[in-house]
This record gives C-alpha cells, sequence and structure tokens, in this order.
C-alpha cells in the first residue's frame, strides 16, 4: 500500500473514530444520540409507553404519527365501532383525526365478518379512504382478540 493510500486510511479512520464521538465537560468521551425524535402517547401511562409489553400506542416523528393496533374480540358492528373510536381517540392525542390516515393495517382470525361488517370501518373514513391491508391470520398478541387495526397518518405539513 502507498504512502498515500495508507495516510488516507489513518485520517478516514480518524474522522470516523472522532466524529461518533464527542466529548464532555470532564473530557470523556462519549457517544452520540442519534435517531428521530420521538413524541409518545400511551393512554393514560406517566412514561407514555407500555414497560411491561414494551410499546408505545402512538409515536409521532416528525408530521407522521404511528398508532399501535387495537384489539378487539368483539366482531359486530359495535366492537368495530369501538376499536375506530379508540384508534380516533389516538390521532386526537396529537391533534389527527381520520382524515389524516394515509394507512390502516387490519389483521382478523376471521375476515369474511369484518368484511362483512365492513360499514362501519366506511363510516370512520367518512369517504375519504387511506391505503389499507386486511389481512387473516390464525392468532394475535391477545389469545382471546379476533381483530387489531394498526394506522399511520400524517399531520398537515406532511407533503413535500
Amino acid at each position: 500500500m502507498s504512502k498515500i493510500a495508507v495516510l488516507f486510511f489513518l485520517i478516514t479512520c480518524l474522522l470516523v473514530y472522532t466524529g461518533c464521538k464527542t466529548s464532555n465537560s470532564a473530557g470523556k468521551q462519549t457517544t452520540k444520540k442519534t435517531g428521530p425524535v420521538k413524541e409518545k402517547w400511551h393512554w393514560n401511562n406517566p412514561k407514555k409507553q407500555d414497560e411491561v409489553a414494551g410499546y408505545a400506542q402512538v409515536v409521532k416523528v416528525g408530521n407522521t404519527i404511528y398508532v399501535s393496533g387495537i384489539p378487539t374480540k368483539d366482531l359486530s358492528p359495535e366492537g368495530i365501532a369501538r376499536v375506530y373510536k379508540a384508534l380516533e381517540k389516538c390521532l386526537n392525542a396529537f391533534g389527527a383525526s381520520s382524515q389524516n390516515v394515509v394507512k390502516e393495517t387490519l389483521y382478523t382470525t376471521d375476515i369474511e365478518t369484518v368484511k362483512t361488517n365492513a360499514t362501519v370501518r366506511k363510516e370512520f373514513y367518512k369517504g375519504d379512504f387511506p391505503a389499507a391491508t386486511w389481512m387473516q391470520v390464525s392468532r394475535l398478541y391477545e389469545a382471546e382478540a379476533t381483530l387489531e387495526i394498526d394506522m399511520i397518518a400524517v399531520l398537515a405539513g406532511g407533503n413535500r
């Protein structure tokens, strides 16, 4: 290897090493934290996340809101409506509504019953439907649950 290549390699290593470290007031090296700024909401939990299961009900990054799945064991129109009301509450935590939803994922153990009761979903979206994926699965996280819906929403100003 030529001397220039070795020198370039050493400078690159030095830059990579020092770029990942910063010194604090005591002169110690600390690793910089990187990643998105996350705002969280989790029902009435002051920690804004569930420490037992390890998730937050809602995470907002920039103008995008990610809503964790809301489950139910009741596939009646009333049971499905309760899921959408809970999802609306999640969206409202960051000033959003069903009109901000751009992606919905629905997991169920009985797709035919969900399809039969889809009018509840249509009422929730008020004719402004998001991209959606519906899938039948053999089981959900909560063993007795038969439906779980999660969403992604974008607040105003999110278009570029």
